[in-house]
């Protein structure tokens, strides 16, 4: 997993801008709610970037909250520092945004409250070097992917979140406290029914499957099963259940049905994008967005109603890249599925995108002045 070149040049032009302003600042019309988070994942001190999302999905700065942690880099780390995706999530049920400090090998949870952050809570990760998060139901996992790595329970609260004991499971990983990037986890996933949870492992090759237990705890130890293709990265789901993994190897999707004994079924083989280095990949109804981060493109993905994936465009470019737009990463779909929000770690930047009723996507912001990938940088994004 390297950075290549740009790639193609822009078309697409850039509709709304907006630079990061402090706290207090005018925000503009925005929608009741609307707003999209951004981790700056800075290793002096880790913060949450806040946006109002108007109603054409253009954005504007809302202030900026310390998570009382530290951000991560990982070891060689190419563009990404954390390497995984869902290091920043949100709970509707709880209106809880829980944010990893990597560095700190803490959780931060917040309160949110329109475009407000409250009622702060740290608590211990349970291992060294938090880099994803999920959650179902009340109960929230975080894989931690430096040591062995491993996945610790916590219940969801109205007052943040509380460690389930007798939830913690070691990955039986060989990684030092800060791990090498490429042989880090990639993701810790539910499935959508609250039943399993799911971990990718880059360098071991295997997609791992924990049961759960009705009591929230996981099976004793997970189900080892070997990726269809190559660096198993990012997870998601379609509308059926069916489990789709980003592999960062070929830039490929395999599609999986997740059995009850933790074992996977191969649904669909690995598809191509054409593309370089796919590792992240976010869910629009029935279509999907991965994120290339060796070309700075974006890919799309539609599904018919057998649940077969294919390419939106068949050179598997949904939008070309621009010079403020270098590094993509980490990508967020609203709630209503309208709009695609797009992490560019090299520019430090962040992209919005309408996404069209054919899957097509069409700029509508380009944020600016986040935290660059140098020593770390940014990686992790909500949009509600």
């Amino acid at each position: 997993m390297t950075l290549a070149g740009a790639g193609l040049l822009a078309t697409a032009a850039v509709v709304g801008t907006v630079t990061i302003a402090s706290a207090g600042e005018p925000a503009g019309k925005a929608g009741a709610g609307h707003a999209v988070f951004v981790q700056g994942n800075e290793l002096a001190g880790n913060s949450i970037h806040v946006f109002e999302r108007s109603d054409d999905g253009t954005l504007s700065a809302a202030g900026t909250y310390a998570t009382g942690g530290r951000g991560g880099d990982q070891v060689d780390a190419p563009t990404d520092s954390l390497a995984s995706q869902g290091s920043l999530v949100y709970d509707g049920r709880s209106r809880r945004l829980m944010a990893v400090n990597a560095g700190s090998g803490t959780v931060t949870s917040f309160r949110v409250e329109g475009h407000k952050l409250i009622h702060r809570q740290v608590i211990s990760s349970g291992g060294d070097f938090p880099s994803s998060i999920t959650v179902a139901g009340d109960l929230a996992y975080v894989m931690n992917a430096g040591g062995s790595g491993s996945v610790s329970g916590f219940r969801v609260t109205a007052e943040g979140l509380k460690p389930l004991s007798g939830s913690h499971r070691s990955l039986g990983l060989h990684n030092k406290k800060v791990p090498l990037f490429s042989s880090s986890p990639g993701q810790v996933a539910f499935t959508p029914d609250g039943r399993h949870l799911v971990v990718t492992t880059k360098s071991a090759n295997t997609v791992e499957v924990f049961p759960v237990r009705h009591d929230g705890r996981p099976a004793p130890r997970a189900v080892v099963n070997e990726s269809a293709g190559g660096v198993p990265f990012a997870i998601t789901f379609d509308r059926a259940g069916r489990m789709l993994v980003a592999e960062a190897e070929k830039s490929t999707v395999s599609t999986y049905r997740v059995r009850r004994d933790g074992t996977l079924k191969v649904l669909q083989k690995p598809l191509p994008n054409g593309q370089e280095t796919l590792c992240w990949l976010e869910r629009a109804g029935d279509f999907f967005f991965g994120g290339n981060t060796g070309n700075s493109t974006v890919t799309g993905y539609r599904t018919d109603r057998h649940g077969r994936l294919a390419l939106t465009d068949r050179v598997g470019v949904a939008t070309p890249p621009s010079a403020r737009s270098q590094g993509v990463i980490d990508l967020a779909v609203t709630e209503d599925a309208r709009f695609l929000y797009v992490q560019n770690a090299t520019s430090g930047t962040v992209d919005g995108f309408r996404i069209g009723s054919n899957g097509t996507l069409t700029k509508v912001a380009t944020v600016t002045g986040l935290p660059p990938f140098a020593g770390s940088g940014m990686e992790g994004i909500v949009a509600l």
